[in-house]
């Protein structure tokens, strides 16, 4: 499910917009304003972000076959040629990334590409380019394959995952406050706090992307709470700024934990069940 070539120059340039933006943050922070910064984080993303476009240029991606099933057996063909079908794009592609991003949390296999962006210690705008090396390995695109089978092109469905993770980016902004009536509907930097959290009383929420009225529906919107500090980063705190130990640390656990279970059933429940999950003997 890759973006047609003519998107490059786009993709180029949203990516460089990106990038200065987090850089100017970084700045702000630590010279005009005198904050900490964590720049070896800064530099960890930006290896991650680097590494993840070589290996998604290698074309790999464990759902191709089902992906390719989809679009073969599609129910029809949907075209982009009126508000409908805009509509209809985007409120099913909320769905189907609600769906991943709450599997993401939910099943290890998922989890290990994903603990990635929650690896970063600080939440602020680099942060947000710290998305993993193998989530095309792991095959997350499988969650988007209704919508092709609907019968969306999957370029079509791909530019619409991308811009939804294009909107995400300014929820990382630490500093914005709430938005009053728009944190009704819409995935704000509050909410987005609250996703990143590692407190007891924020974990696993807010998994919306541009919306927060699917979190609302299935019951995992939590409130930030002024009377909560958030403590963002993993349980127990990743450390390293190696981007390869940040990029495989989840893997190499989930490896060594399915090594000592001892049998085929326990492997399987091992790798779809919670994260926080290992083999007991």
């Amino acid at each position: 499910m890759d973006l047609v070539p003519e998107a490059l120059p786009w993709l180029l340039a949203l990516a460089g917009l990106v990038l200065f933006c987090a850089s100017l943050e970084g700045l702000l922070r630590s010279y005009v304003l005198h904050l900490p910064y964590d720049w070896r984080a800064f530099a960890a993303s930006i290896a991650d972000f680097a590494g993840r476009r070589l290996i998604d240029g290698l074309g790999l991606t464990l759902a191709a076959p089902l992906l390719n099933w989809a679009y073969m057996n599609r129910l029809q063909t949907l075209e982009l040629d009126g508000p409908q079908a805009y509509l209809l794009l985007f409120i099913g592609q909320e769905f189907c990334y609600y769906g991943y991003h709450r599997a993401a949390h939910r099943v290890r296999w998922f989890w290990a590409t994903h603990a990635v962006h929650h690896s970063s210690n600080e939440l602020n705008l680099c942060a947000a380019v710290r998305l993993g090396w193998t989530g095309k390995l792991s095959g997350t695109a499988v969650f988007f394959a209704p919508l092709i089978w609907l019968g969306f092109a999957p370029t079509t469905v791909a530019a619409a995952v991308a811009a939804n993770l294009l909107y995400q980016f300014w929820l990382h902004a630490s500093w914005i406050p709430k938005l009053g009536p728009l944190e009704w509907v819409f995935n704000t930097p509050s909410h987005h706090r609250v996703h990143h959290g590692s407190n007891t009383e924020y974990l696993d929420a807010n998994f919306g992307g541009v919306l927060i009225v699917f979190d609302r529906l299935f019951g995992s919107f939590v409130e930030e709470r002024a009377d909560i500090a958030i403590r963002y980063g993993l349980n127990p705190p990743l450390l390293s700024h190696n981007p390869v130990h940040i990029a495989t640390h989840a893997w190499v656990a989930l490896a060594r934990d399915l090594w000592r279970t001892g049998s085929c059933w326990r492997a399987v429940k091992l790798l779809l069940g919670p994260p926080g999950g290992k083999h007991k003997p």
